[in-house]
């Protein structure tokens, strides 16, 4: 029988090649169908129907048909998937609704200032090649605190890695599930807090019946659709506009062209000086240390998430988790060298076929993301043509056209949107939201999974049931699995803040907690457990306080603590006045709204609580060099294992040590 899987599985890895070119060219095929439907009639809101539906099927049939009962392949997916595809699946898994909804919305409002997290994401891969990534390979763990025990040796260590795992884990699931509900609300025709739920069936079909081994072959699918998706709307204008179909070499035009209407809108009186931050002026959203500080936390807490460090578990090889990174660059690269493309022309079109626009004559693509309060002119919801009319009627001397201060949209709209705002066929929409559905939950399984296996595998087997068999040790993952997202979602329906800065939230809080005990445990034999456990709390402790007091108790950091207001980077004066906010009645309730007057507004040095792993990492360094010092150091035995991490070839060293 053993004989007869391994040939299966064999046949299954040789053919991935032609399963996965036959997904690509039947997937290409729907959307040359859906486009002929539109073309004879169907209803838009049908067309958006088939296109969440049926690549949710996909996705779900992949989860069902990937199943399995074995621990191995539940927890790292049997350890032969191949680099190239390893590569592809890490993309989907690290492109998530951050990247795909979120990235262009935020170039296409701070504009120069929001090359930060595309510099930031895209170098956080050389430092996992560089410096973790196949030596947590080489050490065999299933978990990232799978290490952190072995090599700090004990569950305290394990305990403090699953605390880090979940903090950071479930502030960037959450932002996950948060875009699937943006995007099932808005093309399923569903109210939000109903719609978070929606998505979690496909996620959970995947995730909880194949674990790693599902998600990994879903995940691939996934990329599929979401690179398409991505791209097909702006090789689209990039042809319209400047007769090229490839838009990063347009781009340039493009930012010439904004610029151009940027200086038309202030002569014409559709822009104030006051309100128009041009498109490619330098630090008019962030100060340099903010700017450069956004880069780094968001570089260290790539090569520090805990579900990305997991997919090298899956590679057959340590050879093959070091090809995996750099196919890992290559496909997240199509998206990230396009992003910055797709907010110009985005801008451009808003600029264009918006701004300027008469308030009676908008088109009815507004009013559906207005009902949902993500698009407002004049102040309003923008959700009907007669409650915009009547807001800007309101204004005294209002012109009767949509001026730039009059048009608010929120950046989780902008990638979804553009098809609209340039009027291309419906069939484009529907495939920008499957792409963004599609990175939302890529990203999602593979948190979730990380959640759950953390707390299966790490709290309840190798802390509360080391006896456990394996049936129930699945069966409590996938229970766990289930708990996990529904929290989640129901965070996610509460909407706590917009996506990219929870997932900030997430990268920081990864950087302040893993990254010290991580680099430290692989490249410094020296290292002591005392020093890592005090690391990691001192660490994490400080990112964690920095970012809960500046955003939920201003008024404590500021009494207390000696925290004053941030400084508008164009300006250099105080965002907030904080003896005025201090005087009031609410300055310091425990838990305020973020209505707060000094919520996000107050902190050390005019750094963004987005950047708080700037303030944890280097104090997480210091503290487990100068307490490793003063210990004694690790037994030789220890220090032989650390040596034999850093060589590419050998035997596993957690294999070696337990079997």
């Amino acid at each position: 029988m053993a004989t007869q899987s391994s040939a299966s599985s064999s046949d299954f890895i040789k053919n991935l090649g032609k399963m996965y070119g036959t997904y690509t060219g039947g997937f290409i095929g729907f959307i040359i169908l859906l486009a002929i439907l539109e073309q004879i009639g169907v209803p838009n809101k049908i067309l958006g129907y088939l296109f969440v539906f049926f690549t949710l099927a996909v996705y779900a049939i992949i989860g069902v048909m990937t199943r399995t009962a074995e621990v191995s392949e539940y927890y790292v997916a049997g350890r032969r998937v191949p680099a190239f595809y390893n590569g592809m699946a890490t993309g989907a898994d690290w492109m998530s609704a951050a990247s795909f909804v979120g990235m262009a919305g935020t170039l296409f409002l701070l504009g120069y200032d929001g090359i930060a997290w595309v510099l930031g994401w895209t170098g956080g891969f050389v430092l996992v090649s560089i410096l973790i990534g196949p030596y947590l390979r080489k050490f065999g763990a299933y978990t990232v605190p799978d290490f952190l025990s072995f090599r700090y040796g004990g569950n305290f260590a394990r305990a403090l890695g699953v605390i880090v795992l979940v903090a950071c884990s479930f502030t960037y699931v959450t932002a996950q599930i948060y875009g699937t509900g943006i995007i099932a609300s808005r093309f399923l025709g569903m109210q939000f807090e109903v719609a978070v739920f929606a998505g979690l069936v496909g996620i959970l079909l995947c995730a909880m019946l194949g674990g790693m081994r599902a998600v990994t072959w879903t995940q691939i699918a996934q990329y599929v659709v979401l690179i398409i998706a991505y791209l097909t709307p702006i090789v689209i204008l990039s042809t319209k506009k400047y007769g090229f179909p490839i838009p990063e070499l347009t781009y340039g035009q493009a930012i010439a062209d904004i610029t151009a209407r940027e200086q038309q809108m202030l002569a014409t009186g559709l822009a104030t000086v006051a309100g128009l931050k041009p498109h490619i002026s330098p630090f008019i959203n962030y100060s340099p240390l903010n700017f450069f500080a956004i880069i780094m936390c968001m570089m260290v807490g790539t090569a520090s998430l805990p579900h990305i460090l997991m997919r090298y578990f899956t590679t057959p090889s340590v050879r093959e988790a070091r090809q995996s990174v750099a196919w890992s660059l290559l496909f997240i690269f199509l998206l990230y060298f396009s992003a910055p493309a797709y907010a110009a022309f985005s801008k451009l079109e808003v600029y264009t076929n918006i701004i300027g626009a008469n308030v009676s004559a908008l088109k009815p693509w507004i009013f559906n993301w207005g009902e949902l309060g993500l698009i407002q002119i004049c102040g309003k919801n923008a959700g009907s043509i007669d409650a915009i009319v009547a807001a800007c009627k309101a204004i005294a001397g209002h012109p009767g056209v949509v001026r730039l201060q009059d048009f608010v949209i929120n950046t989780d709209v902008i990638v979804l949107s553009t098809p609209e705002i340039a009027g291309l066929p419906y069939v484009i929409s529907g495939l920008v939201a499957a792409g963004g559905l599609a990175a939302a939950l890529s990203t999602a399984d593979g948190l979730l999974l990380a959640i759950a296996n953390a707390l299966s595998h790490d709290v309840y087997y190798k802390m509360i049931d080391p006896n456990a068999p394996t049936m129930r040790r699945l069966t409590v993952a996938r229970g766990l699995l289930v708990v996990v997202a529904v929290i989640a979602a129901a965070t996610a329906a509460t909407k706590p803040g917009d996506i990219l800065a929870m997932v900030g939230w997430a990268f920081s809080l990864a950087m302040a907690g893993n990254f010290p005990a991580l680099v430290m445990g692989v490249w410094w034999k020296r290292t002591t457990a005392t020093g890592a456990v005090c690391g990691i709390i001192a660490g994490f402790g400080l990112c964690l306080f920095y970012l809960v007091t500046s955003r939920y108790f201003p008024g404590a950091g500021v009494k207390y603590f000696g925290m004053t207001s941030l400084l508008n980077p164009l300006t250099g004066a105080p965002l907030a006045d904080v003896a005025k906010a201090m005087a009031l009645p609410n300055a310091m309730e425990s838990f305020p709204t973020l209505a707060h007057p000094l919520a996000n507004k107050v902190g050390w040095f005019d750094l963004n609580n987005i950047a708080c792993g700037l303030l944890g990492t280097p104090l997480g360094f210091a503290v487990i060099y100068i307490v490793s010092k003063l210990g004694k150091e690790p037994s030789k035995e220890m220090q032989a294992y650390v040596d034999d991490i850093r060589k590419p070839r050998g035997r596993t060293v957690l294999e070696e040590k337990t079997t």
